[in-house]
């Protein structure tokens, strides 16, 4: 039996102690002396969050299938073990082993949301590694970040030695590969970092200046050393169906956040929607074969024995091979009692078309994301979609049984005005009305729409990335416009109405378009007491107004400015794919209320091609 890093006391004392034993179905188990390489990969949010992740699935499975390398997972400890680790001294541990984290090769941590960065600190801490790279000596880990927040990674710039820029199984093995090399002929650890830097999406903030202007903005960005090079150029999978799919997923031992299994069908986006940073990150679009997706299917469902399979991507609808991936599905499933779960489909009638098959007994709601009230402003944001598609599609909807819709919609999007706002109820009336007019006997009740309403946060590599946010009571008028005007409108006993925190949204603005200065604001405001921020019952805006008021930050400054077109963002430095004058000309069309043809209908030349020979999925077919 293994021994556990944490006496029973501990364990039975602490909420959900399965979060820190592991042994799960599929997880490896691995000799410590018989690998090169332990590699610790961490997600910073808990267990039943981290496990739903399937980027946490995938590399760990590929890191594994190396007979050199051990890789580990890792979460944040709950509070309550927070604090028994630190009355006890107890240095943080992985799962698979139940060693200290401090004495592995590499801690890899996942940046998927800017509101964990204050637990980045606390899994660093709670292992006894120095929270500043430059603090770290040679017995510490690498700590390498990947991940969608890794597109700026200048806030967290000085916690980090390399962030990993693109999909992580394209260069992991190069440098795996050349870690043990420098180990061998015993380079230190500098010489490592200079050496990985010459590995494409290798960023090492170390080894890059930052020079500020008088007004605060950034003046250039350098690197230290000839051999480092100016630009970072993101890596890419080009033909999905050369990555090894997910063969032995870890089978948690309690239930988590998303408990199906997960079938990534495509990566990147034709759409071009404007507010949209993985939309224009992830370009080109690339898909999976059918057969690649059908014997992916298989072995997970056969292995897992899970209920549900859910269809991931940014948009299912356009998948070459939906429907005959499909038909597959509704046969496997339906003898083995499985459901299948289709986010991300669009509103026209093929959609609905394959909502119905899905979803034959039991009709659940439907979720569309219209994401602005006018076609103005969904023009404005490149959405694609028309109020005619959008009263059509649920109309279709009503007709074949469902009678339950929820509505995603986003506040303070560049240019919008009150009327925009006032057009999120009236959208809902309208499709209200739609419903009801329907022949009484052919209802199936009553009608209930749900809108929910985010607040726009300009992130990197988006055409709004220029964009100004507006202040917290500015967007909590604007919500509160939403609903004093949905309680004017006839329907409104079938409409309900929710929003996201204002205040959560402008600190998620604040490091999403941050710099280097942003660090001390997290380090205070974890040292004042903020952790699991994305968390509402654990949020506190007091935590970092403070740190605001001892690093002299002003976070107006990053949140409430419009960017001047030739500004140097933190993230100039890094190629995503997609070119500047590209983002800037989708920027300038938006101020004339402008439509973009999506990739299928036209080339728009986003520079995009060079990351799949020469030649776009979309632009070839």
């Amino acid at each position: 039996m293994r021994k556990l890093a944490l006496s029973d006391d501990i364990l039975l004392s602490v909420d959900k102690p399965a979060r820190y034993i592991g042994g799960e179905l599929n997880s490896r188990d691995k000799n410590l002396d018989n690998v090169d390489i332990r590699f610790v990969m961490c997600f910073p949010d808990v267990y039943e969050i981290g496990m739903s992740h399937i980027g946490i699935q995938i590399l760990y499975d590929m890191l594994n299938s190396r007979e050199d390398t051990f890789c580990e997972r890792l979460f944040s400890p709950w509070v309550d073990l927070d604090k028994i680790l630190r009355e006890k001294n107890i240095p943080l541990f992985s799962l698979e082993s139940q060693e200290a984290v401090k004495d592995a090769d590499f801690l890899g941590i996942t940046l998927q949301y800017e509101m964990c960065y204050t637990n980045i600190l606390q899994v660093l801490e709670l292992s006894q590694i120095p929270i500043y790279a430059n603090d770290r000596g040679e017995e510490f880990p690498i700590v390498i970040g990947g991940g969608p927040c890794a597109y700026n990674p200048e806030p967290l710039a000085p916690f980090f030695d390399i962030f990993y820029i693109g999909e992580g199984e394209v260069v992991y093995d190069k440098l795996l590969d050349l870690y043990k090399e420098c180990k061998k002929n015993n380079l230190s650890k500098h010489e490592f970092l200079l050496k990985a830097a010459q590995i494409d999406g290798m960023y090492i903030p170390k080894f890059y200046d930052v020079t500020y202007k008088p007004d605060g903005t950034i003046d250039k960005f350098m690197p230290k050393y000839d051999k480092v090079p100016n630009v970072i150029h993101r890596v890419v999978v080009q033909n999905m169906d050369t990555v090894s799919y997910l063969s032995k997923p870890v089978v948690p031992f309690i239930k988590v956040t998303q408990d199906r299994v997960v079938l990534e069908i495509m990566r990147g986006c034709i759409r071009g929607c404007r507010f949209c940073q993985a939309g224009n990150v992830y370009r080109p679009q690339r898909e999976h074969s059918l057969e690649y997706l059908i014997n992916y299917a298989k072995t997970m469902l056969d292995i897992t024995g899970a209920e549900e399979i859910s269809l991931s991507s940014l948009s299912s609808s356009d998948y070459s091979q939906l429907g005959k991936l499909l038909e597959f599905l509704l046969e496997y499933t339906k003898e083995r009692g499985i459901n299948i779960s289709l986010p991300s489909l669009r509103i026209d009638a093929f959609s609905l078309d394959v909502m119905s098959k899905v979803q034959d007994v039991k009709k659940s709601s439907l979720t569309f994301a219209p994401e602005a009230g006018t076609q103005r402003l969904r023009d404005v944001i490149n959405k694609g979609i028309t109020e005619e598609d959008i009263l059509n599609g649920s109309m279709e909807a009503f007709k074949g049984g469902w009678n339950k819709v929820k509505l995603y919609f986003m506040l303070g999007l560049p240019t919008e005005t009150d009327e925009d706002v006032k057009g999120i109820p009236k959208l809902c009336e309208k499709i209200a009305k739609n419903y009801y007019s329907i022949p009484k006997d052919q209802r199936v009740g009553k009608v209930s729409i749900t809108a929910s309403s985010s607040f726009f946060v300009p992130k990197p590599f988006t055409p709004f990335q220029w964009a100004k946010m507006e202040t917290r009571d500015e967007y909590l008028r604007r919500a509160h416009l939403v609903k004093d005007t949905m309680r004017q409108q006839l329907n409104q006993k079938s409409m309900k109405y929710q929003y996201h925190d204002a205040e959560v949204t402008l600190l998620e603005g604040l490091m999403a378009r941050g710099d280097r200065k942003i660090a001390d604001v997290i380090v205070s405001a974890y040292k004042n007491g903020a952790m699991y921020d994305s968390w509402s019952d654990r949020f506190s805006m007091e935590y970092w107004n403070k740190a605001y008021e001892e690093t002299g930050i002003d976070p107006d400054f990053y949140t409430l400015r419009e960017r001047e077109i030739n500004e140097v963002f933190p993230w100039d430095f890094i190629d995503c794919g997609i070119t500047k004058s590209f983002l800037i000309r989708e920027w300038n069309t938006a101020h004339k209320d402008k439509i973009t043809p999506n990739c299928r209908q036209q080339c728009m030349g986003c520079g995009a091609r060079k990351y799949n020979g020469g030649v776009c999925l979309e632009s070839a077919n």
